[in-house]
């Protein structure tokens, strides 16, 4: 049970409540003042969509997200996530500021890829010196150790995993709603593992930046979506997917990164390690497509940056699944395996392990539902923003 001394968890509800709605009504103006001014993102050769559609969506989730986070600020029973008793929201909101600036202009104008890197290591490096660092690292090799990082070390492994993320949700933004709905489902997994953190811990403070951190992502991406599922209305734009890429480093980071593992049993790791089992959930299916399109268009001789039609929710849609059940099937693995994770620190193993499994297999069946009726057929001519 996650309530109890110690969890605020109307105050959490709050904070999504609120991220939803002024993401959702912030979106409908900003797509009305594009639409009306002729910013609209054209059909290029290599798009899926088939109608000119605005983008820009990332400014109006990044007001939903902020104006949560400074709602949380007011919450007597919030205060403790932030300054001066934890510099780490202060990181959040002046890397995400960053990361939202890069996008909003490689949207408007395209970036270079070199350009939109150095963006992302100055946001990623900003959330590091701000105070939000990964200070333990566990090594499960040889018997299990943790690390303690010093300031150099924890940098790095910083920076690398916000812009490794950042750069995977970017990747994965290729159909109406997909980045947003797999932006929910992580953020989900990761506050109830945040929440259980706060129960059993009785309040922790290090529990309280990554909880105001998901729930934040929660309602923002949920304010979205129904502006942004097929047909879509608006993109999220580069502007939105590098959004939820950073806020998921930063929780994950926040909730992670100070754990020393090497003190917890085996029957303890799996729980321990949830929030780590999460992220990885939410970004496998990005992560393997960004690293497949690299070797695939090396191996044909191209820049691994260029773009193309080959990647894994193209494949799905070639297999047979509409536009929509392409997305629900991704929504469905990646929540099998994050929901999964988290499972373990709030249900005893067998239970989680039997639920995980069943979801694993629902998934697997979904996926292959148009194999066994051989609708084997052509990429529908209606997707979001390719990666």
């Amino acid at each position: 049970m996650l309530g109890g001394a110690g969890v605020p968890l109307r105050e959490i509800g709050l904070v999504i409540l609120v991220a939803a709605i002024i993401t959702y009504l912030t979106t409908g103006i900003v797509r009305s003042v594009l639409v009306r001014s002729g910013q609209v993102a054209e059909v290029r050769q290599r798009d899926s969509h088939s109608q000119p559609t605005p983008q820009l969506g990332g400014l109006a989730m990044y007001t939903g997200f902020i104006s949560a986070v400074f709602f949380a600020a007011q919450l007597p029973a919030l205060t403790r996530g932030f300054m001066p008793v934890t510099p780490e929201m202060t990181a959040v909101i002046w890397a995400s500021s960053a990361i939202v600036l890069v996008g909003i202009v490689d949207d408007l104008v395209e970036l270079s890829a070199l350009v939109k890197l150095a963006g992302q290591l100055v946001a990623a490096t900003l959330l590091s010196a701000l105070g939000l660092t990964w200070s333990l690292l566990f090594v499960p090799f040889g018997g299990g150790t943790t690390l303690l990082l010093d300031q150099f070390q924890s940098s790095l492994v910083t920076i690398f995993i916000a812009v490794l993320l950042v750069n995977a949700i970017n990747f994965v933004d290729g159909l109406d709603g997909l980045a947003a709905g797999l932006g929910l489902i992580a953020g989900g997994a990761i506050l109830i593992f945040s929440l259980t953190v706060l129960h059993d811990q009785g309040g922790a403070v290090s529990a309280y930046p990554p909880a105001i951190i998901a729930a934040g992502l929660v309602g923002m991406c949920a304010g979205f979506l129904p502006h942004n599922f097929e047909p879509s209305r608006i993109f999220m734009g580069d502007s939105g997917s590098m959004l939820i890429g950073l806020l998921l480093a930063a929780a994950s980071t926040s909730v992670s990164g100070k754990i020393n593992m090497s003190l917890y049993g085996g029957a303890d790791m799996v729980a321990v390690l949830s929030p780590l089992i999460v992220v990885i959930a939410a970004v496998f299916i990005p992560v393997l497509d960004l690293v497949w399109a690299v070797i695939r268009r090396l191996s044909q001789g191209r820049s691994p940056f260029s773009a193309d039609k080959a990647h894994i929710h193209h494949r799905l849609l070639s297999l047979g699944h509409t536009h929509r059940r392409t997305v629900l099937v991704l929504y469905l693995w990646v929540s099998a395996v994050a929901f999964g994770a988290v499972s373990f620190s709030v249900v005893p193993v067998p239970v989680a392990a039997g639920a995980t499994a069943v979801a694993i297999v629902t998934a697997a069946v979904a996926t292959l539902i148009p194999l066994r009726a051989g609708k084997i057929g052509r990429v529908p001519a209606s997707a979001d923003k390719p990666g």
